[in-house]
């Protein structure tokens, strides 16, 4: 079949809320040397979406969002290899997912998983790169350590759950309701706490033998962050995953030093493509057996049309949904993906 010339995708036309986002046609793109053209049957939303529509268009990124995508590759750079042609794929991508066409680097284009179907393979590229950097790269998370995740129901936290606990981790989470925290402990934290209460620190300790956890994650924009410093064992480590609204950093210092703590944060978006490759090649032979085997899997809260993404804006922003947000972009009928690489 030959690819179309242009596409209906939904673009960021101004700074602003979900109302911002408009369908618009442009050109289908072109893979470059090292990249695969994918025609999108699902889109990951991400809480990166949300930010950089209200930031507005810029010359850095496509003003067409979506960094995660499942589909199947219908065209590839010279470097990327015609073989992958008709190949299943779930790939993290640098914007363009909210759309019929997106393109993305070939390495990081990984087969769907065995079992998976094209909404819940969309859920699973962002979150487990994001793992995957933070805790095995970034915090160097060794075996049988502890780690705690602030929003153990988020896209991330829901899967990382699962996956440090398939690995072996003790996985320790705060939610913000019962109804989170009952989630959160289905899919195998071993204690999940009220992150409203400060109690969760001392519940923590308690859990942990009075040691505190080795790692703990915190996308909450800076909130936890005293606390998180009370909650760590010695050389404990705390990875942000979200900047908040230009938060700063405030701690005891005097804790942190007698603790030796190491303090730090993470942007997925920007690494070069050469660690996201790297990233890639342990996902792949590492978490995504587990994928395939069943024992961690995307947790989807809601699926929506492509043409109901400021909805799905509205949404994310409101943050009751527990799992992921998904954009159905598939032509109605779509079979199930199937991969000659399947893990």
């Amino acid at each position: 079949m030959t690819t179309p010339r242009h596409q209906l995708a939904i673009h960021i036309a101004r700074a602003g809320g979900p109302e911002v986002l408009e369908a618009r046609t442009v050109p289908v793109p072109r893979p470059g040397d090292d990249e695969v053209l994918i025609e999108v049957r699902a889109a990951g939303v991400n809480r990166h979406d949300c930010n950089q529509r209200r930031r507005g268009p810029s010359a850095a990124h496509s003003d067409i969002p979506g960094l995660e995508v499942a589909g199947v590759i219908v065209a590839a750079g010279k470097g990327a290899g015609a073989h992958r042609v008709g190949e299943a794929v779930c790939a993290l991508t640098d914007g363009g997912g909210y759309g019929p066409y997106a393109v993305a680097q070939s390495a990081q284009a990984l087969p769907v998983p065995a079992g998976l179907d094209w909404v819940t393979a969309a859920a699973l590229p962002e979150a487990a790169f994001t793992i995957w950097h933070n805790f095995f790269r970034v915090a160097a998370l060794q075996p049988s350590e502890s780690v705690l995740l602030h929003g153990g129901t988020s896209g991330v936290g829901s899967l990382a759950i699962q996956v440090l606990s398939a690995m072996g981790h003790p996985v320790f989470t705060t939610c913000g309701s019962a109804a989170k925290i009952e989630v959160a402990r289905g899919l195998g934290a071993r204690q999940a706490f009220d992150y409203h209460e400060a109690a969760w620190v001392a519940q923590t300790r308690e859990a942990t033998a009075g040691q505190g956890v080795d790692v703990i994650l915190d996308m909450s924009g800076g909130r936890h962050t005293a606390l998180d410093v009370e909650a760590l064992a010695r050389r404990g480590r705390l990875v942000h995953l979200s900047p908040g609204d230009g938060a700063l950093f405030c701690a005891p210092l005097r804790t942190l030093m007698a603790k030796e703590l190491k303090i730090t944060g993470s942007l997925l978006r920007p690494l070069p493509d050469a660690e996201k490759a790297l990233i890639a090649e342990a996902l792949r032979s590492v978490v995504w057996p587990l994928v395939a085997a069943g024992r961690a899997r995307p947790l989807v809260h809601e699926v929506l049309p492509l043409a109901a993404a400021a909805e799905a804006h509205r949404l994310m922003e409101d943050g009751h949904h527990m799992g992921k947000l998904v954009l159905d972009v598939s032509l109605a009928g779509a079979p199930a993906p199937h991969s000659r690489e399947q893990t």
